[in-house]
């Protein structure tokens, strides 16, 4: 783990392709903001603790970076994974908090606690899209089973990924 400054020139880099490998989590903040300056230190430290890697943007310095990811207030955290948003909360947060947004973020992969080799397969591979179809035909047979596993992958992949989009409606669909 380590905290690293991101740039507009690095950020393709050092969150947007190192989020495939491990979750990223970008702190937006600027030097006048207070509650940046007492969520800094806690996040660095919790970050330092789970083993994830911090990216800190500040966005004064990148504010093409700032619209780009709708930035309407700071401090505002985002978690990258497998190149995507997956998880955010803007403000300062207690410890507490902290804790759980990065509990969630580097628990083990959806994949890790199915037993179906089929689904494990698609999963491993990272067809999520072969992984959603699976489900979507088993969805009859076990409605619960199904959408809880359904929106585990979508967590895991982010609630704006298109996949995601598209699988959510087409589980409504079947279910409702």
């Amino acid at each position: 783990m380590h905290v690293v400054d991101v740039t507009e020139k690095s950020f393709e880099t050092d969150v947007i392709e190192a989020s495939k490998d491990a979750p990223v989590v970008v702190d937006f903040w600027a030097e006048w903001c207070g509650p940046c300056k007492s969520l800094g230190p806690l996040l660095e430290e919790a970050a330092a603790e789970k083993g994830v890697t911090l990216a800190k943007v500040d966005v004064d310095s990148n504010q093409a970076l700032a619209s780009e990811y709708g930035i309407r207030g700071i401090p505002a955290v985002k978690a990258f994974r497998n190149g995507h948003v997956v998880a955010e909360f803007v403000g300062a947060q207690g410890r507490a908090a902290v804790d759980v947004f990065l509990d969630e973020l580097t628990k083990p992969p959806v994949a890790a606690s199915v037993d179906d080799p089929e689904l494990q397969a698609a999963l491993a591979a990272g067809d999520y899209e072969r992984a959603f179809e699976l489900l979507l035909g088993r969805v009859d047979d076990d409605p619960d089973g199904t959408r809880e596993l359904m929106v585990a992958l979508f967590g895991e992949l982010g609630h704006e990924h298109p996949l995601t989009v598209k699988y959510r409606r087409r589980l409504a669909t079947a279910i409702y």
